[in-house]
C-alpha cells in the first residue's frame, strides 16, 4: 500500500514539474538588434491613426538595411491577420503579398539582402475586411524570418471608424 501511494506522489510531483518547465525561448529579435544584422532603420511600429472602413485600403514602407558585413537570406513574410498583406521591395522588385497563414499558402520568399543593402516592407492594411464588427483599435504584426529562423516583427496600429 506504502508503495502505491509513493508511486502515486511520485507521478504527480513529476506531472507538476513538467507542467511547471520554463516554456521554449522564441526568437523574436527586437527590431533594434536586428535578424542578424538586418535592422530597421526607422521605428517598426507605425500608428495609422484614425481611419475610415469606407476610404479603403491604407499601406506603409518600413524600411530596412542589412547593417552587417555578410548577407542575409530572408525567407519567409506573414502577416497576424487576413487583414493585411506585406511585400518585400528590393531593387524595384516586388515579392508578394503575403498574407496570414491558414488563409492561403505562404510561399518562401529567399531573397538575400547584401551588406549595406536596404529593401522595403509595404504593408497593406484594409480596414473593411471584419466588416462593421472591426471598428475600433486595431494592432497588426508583420514577421520576417531569415534561413537560421531569427524574426523581426514589424506592428502598427489604427482607429478604425466606419
Amino acid at each position: 500500500m506504502n508503495k502505491i501511494i509513493i508511486a502515486v506522489a511520485i507521478l504527480i510531483l513529476g506531472g507538476i514539474i513538467w507542467a511547471a518547465r520554463p516554456e521554449k525561448q522564441n526568437n523574436i529579435v527586437p527590431a533594434s538588434a536586428g535578424m542578424g544584422s538586418l535592422i530597421v532603420e526607422e521605428a517598426n511600429n507605425y500608428d495609422f491613426g484614425s481611419i475610415s472602413m469606407a476610404a479603403g485600403k491604407v499601406k506603409h514602407l518600413f524600411k530596412i538595411k542589412n547593417a552587417g558585413d555578410e548577407p542575409v537570406s530572408v525567407n519567409k513574410m506573414y502577416t497576424s491577420c487576413m487583414c493585411t498583406a506585406a511585400s518585400l521591395i528590393k531593387n524595384g522588385e516586388r515579392f508578394g503579398p503575403y498574407g496570414m497563414p491558414g488563409h492561403g499558402f505562404i510561399p518562401r520568399i529567399d531573397q538575400t539582402i547584401g551588406p549595406n543593402e536596404e529593401a522595403e516592407i509595404e504593408v497593406v492594411f484594409d480596414p473593411a475586411a471584419h466588416g462593421p464588427a472591426g471598428v475600433g483599435k486595431i494592432e497588426r504584426v508583420i514577421i520576417i524570418e531569415n534561413d537560421a529562423g531569427e524574426r523581426i516583427e514589424l506592428q502598427f496600429s489604427a482607429t478604425v471608424t466606419p
